[in-house]
């Protein structure tokens, strides 16, 4: 009996100790879960919940005192016979055209140059990065005023060497290169820095490497570089992609109603603007929000399945 009761105790010891353990393992998932309850929370509130509350509101119609009537796909039907949606694709990809690719060059060549071993990389680095942290608005004013055809400094400047500056912001042909010129100058600075970080991350060996076996600079960059970084490429792209196709504030503060260039010019997310709190349909912006989230998605899915053919992980 008295063996019996001493070959029960390791037993008994050990089912306390695995108690022990699955209690101290509750409460370490409790903690867990309530650090990152307010970034669920956050999320849910301000991301999820947005989202499918636009997706239902696009079946709707406003009516009178801020109800919505159910009216099934007639908003979706409206919208692609509208002509006027139409153009407003094709900007937004113009748009996206004009900034994304030249974007991602001139941010590729910056970095790569700042990666280089020169003096002053830190306050260069601050002077690209500053209008990423600088208010849309506040760009908007700023380069508004660079692009005024009477006293603007673009057209002054290049009045002083013989030649007549365009209207920039009111002329049809040069308002969405002028557009794009600061849509790219304003995402410069993120992407550089991305790309940066992406390029100290190479391993020198690699480059040491090639140096034994004579390949020059050119051949590195494109052999050695580029593929290392396609990752970091692939990233920026996605983020530009997305970032432009939801372009609102520079047509809003730069062009705005009544300017002769709205009309070659308004984008979607403009248009949603335009019609959700200037016409107050906010079932037909809805749809025009739902119609902007498919095109990202849909590009998005197809950035994911070329990315094989391009983008290389180590």
């Amino acid at each position: 009996m008295k063996q019996s009761i001493e070959a029960l105790k390791p037993a008994q010891g050990k089912k306390i100790k695995n108690s022990w353990r699955n209690k101290k393992n509750c409460s370490n998932y409790i903690w867990a879960y309530l650090m990152v309850a307010p970034t669920i929370i956050g999320l849910m509130i301000l991301n999820i919940w947005p989202v499918i509350r636009t997706a239902y509101l696009s079946f709707t119609e406003t009516a009178s005192f801020g109800s919505n009537k159910w009216i099934g796909l007639e908003n979706y039907k409206t919208l692609f016979r509208d002509s006027i949606i139409w153009k407003a694709t094709w900007h937004t990809f113009q748009f996206t055209i004009l900034v994304v690719p030249l974007g991602i060059f001139l941010s590729l060549v910056i970095a790569a140059l700042l990666n280089a071993k020169i003096k002053g990389t830190t306050i260069y680095r601050t002077i690209y990065f500053l209008p990423v942290v600088v208010a849309p608005a506040a760009i908007a004013i700023v380069w508004k005023w660079l692009f005024n055809a009477d006293f603007g400094l673009i057209n002054h400047m290049l009045s002083a060497v013989g030649l007549k500056g365009p209207n920039w912001l009111t002329n049809s042909k040069w308002a969405m290169f002028s557009l794009s010129i600061v849509g790219i100058w304003s995402t410069l600075g993120y992407n550089m820095i991305i790309l940066l970080a992406g390029l100290q991350g190479i391993p020198r060996s690699y480059y040491e490497a090639a140096e034994i076996d004579g390949a020059g600079s050119i051949r590195q960059f494109f052999n050695i570089t580029i593929p290392l970084i396609s990752p970091t490429l692939f990233f920026v792209t996605i983020t530009g992609l997305m970032g432009a196709i939801q372009q609102f504030d520079l047509v809003y503060m730069m062009i705005g109603p009544g300017n002769p260039a709205i009309e070659s010019t308004q984008t979607l997310l403009y248009l949603f603007y335009r019609s959700g709190f200037v016409v107050n349909d906010k079932g037909f912006a809805s749809a025009i929000v739902m119609w902007a989230f498919l095109l990202i998605l849909i590009i998005t899915f197809i950035q994911f399945i070329l990315q094989k053919k391009w983008v290389f992980y180590e």
